[in-house]
């Protein structure tokens, strides 16, 4: 095989996955969106957490950046009317988690990833147990 068929290979596997995620988003309920931007935050967590470990600065930058990004996104999709007080705690919760992703960032801190990791996970597991049929899905 010649690597420009290796080459396009590789880039015919990232256009299925990317293809395949596209269609998972634009058929999925509000519920999954929220469930997969936090799973998409997590992963960026870890990859961060692991770059910090190798030494990879620019790595570790760039997947903690996605991660606010991500998680500035779940703050965004809250829906204060709907949800009230948990709504509130929710919004405060994700700016504590964004601002501690950018100290980990500048303190090159992997405890502060695995806290951020822990309270995400929380709140995941939290949003994976709601049923889709849950009324108050509109509240979060």
């Amino acid at each position: 095989m010649t690597n420009s068929a290796i080459g396009a290979k590789g880039i015919g596997a990232q256009l299925y996955k990317s293809l395949g995620v596209q269609n998972e988003i634009e058929s999925a309920s509000p519920h999954r969106l929220i469930q997969m931007l936090m799973v998409g935050a997590l992963g960026k967590i870890f990859a961060a957490k692991a770059c910090m470990e190798n030494s990879n600065i620019s790595g570790k930058g760039e997947n903690i950046s996605m991660a606010i990004s991500i998680v500035s996104g779940l703050r965004a999709s809250l829906n204060f009317e709907a949800g009230g007080e948990i709504a509130e705690n929710l919004d405060n919760l994700y700016d504590y988690m964004e601002r501690r992703l950018l100290e980990a960032n500048i303190n090159n801190d992997i405890s502060i990833l695995d806290e951020v990791i822990s309270l995400l996970s929380e709140i995941k597991g939290a949003w994976d147990i709601i049923s889709t049929d849950d009324a108050q899905l509109q509240a979060v």
